[in-house]
């Protein structure tokens, strides 16, 4: 599933006219660069939610191939990132599912990320597996991180007041179990991580190249001057 219903409020005002999905970065659409690691792995299908400018998302979805696109549309309400998973659960199946969001915006390392969450997943252990960011291979971020990691990958809620924490990069592997007494209506996935967190399946998984963080109008020149060189 790729998320792409978001209002893109820190990129105004580029998104007053277009989704942020649709923002470009060196002539291609953000969302662009999603499908890209969804091909490379061999992905035939994919769900995307709109809401903000849906008819320029469906429009784009149309122009796509090699790839079958699904719309979920939450032009009714916006739904949240975990609302508006449960909401697509019926077109996603019974096993796990990648989640991007439509602006993660990252430089491989040797091996494809998506690749490795894939080799990493462990259905007896896991609900959820994260793509995470040492803040030493971030551009464009000035937080702290989200989480921290403990032995096997296991995940907690960063603590510490230094900048140790591991940022969550908009990528994520996910068993629809978790989403079996998730409320109804809006909410964040954030809910349903605490949860795996309290019982032990929220995992992560470090990522080995760098992470740019387009949030912002001014963050477009530093991506393209990172996809340059």
């Amino acid at each position: 599933m790729v998320l792409a219903a978001g209002l893109g409020v820190r990129m105004r005002p580029l998104t007053e006219s277009t989704p942020k999905p649709l923002v470009r970065i060196k002539g291609r659409p953000l969302i662009a660069y999603a499908f890209d690691r969804l091909r490379t792995q061999g992905c035939e299908r994919a769900v995307v939610n709109v809401h903000h400018l849906a008819p320029q998302i469906i429009d784009w979805a149309h122009t796509q191939n090699g790839i079958g696109i699904v719309i979920s549309d939450e032009t009714g309400e916006l739904l949240d990132t975990g609302g508006g998973i449960k909401k697509a659960l019926p077109l996603l199946g019974d096993e796990p599912f990648f989640v991007l969001n439509s602006d993660s915006f990252w430089l491989e390392g040797e091996v494809p990320a998506l690749a490795r969450l894939k080799e990493a997943w462990n259905d007896l252990t896991m609900d959820c597996l994260l793509l995470l960011s040492p803040l030493e291979r971030v551009i464009g971020y000035d937080g702290r991180g989200d989480f921290e990691m403990g032995p096997g990958g296991r995940l907690a809620r960063r603590t510490a007041q230094d900048d140790c924490g591991l940022v969550y990069i908009g990528c994520h592997l996910v068993h629809p179990r978790l989403f079996r007494e998730a409320p109804s209506g809006r909410f964040s996935m954030n809910l349903l991580w605490d949860k795996a967190i309290a019982e032990g399946r929220l995992y992560g998984l470090a990522h080995e190249g760098l992470w740019l963080h387009v949030g912002a109008p001014s963050a477009i020149a530093v991506a393209e001057e990172a996809l340059t060189q």
